[in-house]
C-alpha cells in the first residue's frame, strides 16, 4: 500500500513542508519512490518511521542526529552499535532534562503552597513586598 504526502502529513499530523524538509534533510530511512507523475509514494513503514522522529524531536533530539540515524539505518547491518551509542547519547540528554524538570517543578509547587497559605491568611499583600528606593535629594 502506497500513501501520498498528503495521507502521510493526515496521519502524522506532520506538515507538507515538513516531510517535504524532513526528506531533503535526510530524515527518513528510506528514499522515496516517486510516482509516474513525480509524486512522493510512502509506505506504512515510512509513517511507522515518522512516528518515532515526531517522538524523537518533541524529546529535543536535533534534527542532526535524527539524520545521522536515519543514515545507519539506510546502511543497513554493521552499525547497530553506533545507533545504540546515538540513543544513549539521548536518553542521557533527557536525564539531565527530566532534572531540571523536576526542579522546576518543586520550585513552583512551592511557590504555589506559599501563595495558598498566604491568601488563606489574608497576608497575600506581603509577598514579595519590596522598600520603595530612597529618592535622592
Amino acid at each position: 500500500m502506497t500513501l501520498t504526502i498528503g495521507d502521510v502529513s493526515a496521519a502524522t499530523g506532520l506538515s507538507v513542508h515538513t516531510l517535504r524538509m524532513y526528506e531533503r534533510d535526510g530524515l527518513l530511512t528510506t528514499v522515496l519512490q516517486r510516482d509516474a507523475g513525480g509524486r512522493r509514494v510512502y509506505t506504512e513503514a515510512d509513517v511507522q518511521w515518522l512516528a518515532n522522529v515526531r517522538i524523537f524531536r518533541s524529546s529535543g533530539m536535533p534534527l542532526a542526529v535524527i539524520a545521522r540515524f536515519a543514515e545507519l539505518v539506510r546502511e543497513g547491518e554493521g552499525n547497530e552499535e553506533e545507533r545504540l551509542r546515538l540513543l544513549h547519547e539521548h536518553a542521557d540528554r533527557i536525564a539531565v532534562q527530566q532534572q531540571s524538570i523536576e526542579a522546576a517543578r518543586e520550585l513552583i509547587a512551592a511557590k504555589i503552597d506559599s501563595y495558598e497559605a498566604h491568601l488563606a491568611r489574608g497576608t497575600a499583600s506581603s509577598l514579595w513586598l519590596t522598600k520603595p528606593a530612597a529618592t535622592p535629594r
